[in-house]
């Protein structure tokens, strides 16, 4: 087990040795260690030597200077310079809040970006603010379309996290793919197979095999059709919209893999809003109904009396305070991966 302040701190230093600035390397610390304290532990330090292969590779700017290319009051497209979506997106979301406070709501959209780490960080700063927080990211394609063998999308997440009253918010946080790449690497450190409805073979067929997108398969949307146009929506408000690559052309994540040419776009894209609740109604009103809906909707007819109707966000709550307490386990495979980098950066772990 090591502390989410153990974690922090090597994270941190590792992507200062890339030479990011020290308030953005914190930033990107603190975005890859809230996935691990949520248990997304697909989205946390599982990734950071990834980054880093990025950087080393030239395809990430560890010292980006976003800026912001189009503007209106409730809007705005950034330019991430080819930084890590970790650092432009809290910044964007920054951004999105202000105009909110300024007109009720604000929506920023973000080409020329890297992998931005989960959705959830960035829709959750509106909370504080009595706004209901947006986020989603298109990403490199490895989702077939209903009745297609191809590769065209990205697990393409989307979240929307609202503030409360008495409860915890509520977190919507989800691919549109039936599940998350991550997950898939999980459980090939692990030797699992899939549940049904994850993966098929590039020939098409259904598949259990954890190691099928190795092998030339893909993913499956979530439900079929619906999670197809979810994730099509995705793609168009966070890349067609921005100026980033969409559909296939999206950059692959991992370094020996070299981006198509002839690119449509900039990097991946991102798409972010906030909307102030009493632009619609005075919070107080609205949070008091939200605990109202939550309350109700735990009190449901339970299929399995042992069984709880759980709230978005509810199991990610109880994990954060579960390793706030007992720490972050690391799968064997990510602390060997780690310790290499450590070895290879002259840090420790």
């Amino acid at each position: 087990m090591y502390t989410k302040e153990q974690l922090f701190h090597f994270t941190e230093s590792v992507f200062q040795k890339c030479g990011m600035p020290a308030a953005d390397a914190a930033l990107a610390a603190d975005v890859l260690l809230s996935a691990d304290m949520r248990g997304i532990d697909s989205h946390g330090v599982a990734r950071l030597s990834g980054y880093v292969r990025l950087y080393e590779a030239g395809r990430a700017n560890m010292v980006a200077h976003h800026k912001v290319i189009h503007e209106t009051p409730s809007t705005a497209t950034i330019d991430a310079d080819r930084g890590l979506g970790l650092v432009v997106a809290p910044k964007a979301m920054d951004i999105a809040i202000k105009k909110a406070k300024q007109v009720g709501t604000g929506w920023v959209a973000i080409q020329n970006s890297n992998h931005f780490g989960i959705a959830a960080y960035h829709a959750m700063k509106a909370l504080p603010h009595d706004m209901i927080g947006f986020a989603m990211t298109n990403a490199s394609p490895l989702v077939a379309p209903t009745h297609s063998k191809e590769r065209m999308l990205g697990t393409n997440p989307i979240c929307m996290a609202v503030p409360t009253g008495e409860n915890r918010p509520f977190v919507l946080d989800m691919a549109t793919s039936g599940a998350a790449n991550g997950k898939l690497e999980i459980a090939q450190r692990s030797g699992k197979s899939l549940p049904n409805g994850w993966v098929q073979t590039k020939e098409g067929e259904a598949s259990n095999n954890a190691d099928e997108l190795k092998n030339g398969g893909s993913l499956l949307p979530l439900g079929g059709h619906k999670g197809y146009g979810l994730a099509s929506m995705v793609d168009i408000l966070s890349a067609i919209l921005s100026g980033a690559n969409y559909g296939p052309w999206v950059p692959p994540f991992v370094a020996f893999l070299n981006p198509l040419e002839n690119l449509p776009g900039n990097g991946i894209g991102h798409f972010l809003g906030a909307m102030r609740i009493d632009a619609f109604r005075p919070a107080s009103d609205f949070k008091e109904h939200m605990d109202l809906w939550i309350n109700r909707f735990k009190d449901s007819v339970r299929t399995n009396p042992e069984v709880p109707v759980l709230i978005p966000g509810e199991p990610e709550f109880d994990l954060y305070a579960e390793r706030e307490v007992k720490g972050i386990p690391l799968n064997e495979v990510v602390e060997k991966d780690l310790q290499s980098l450590a070895e290879k950066l002259g840090l420790s772990l």
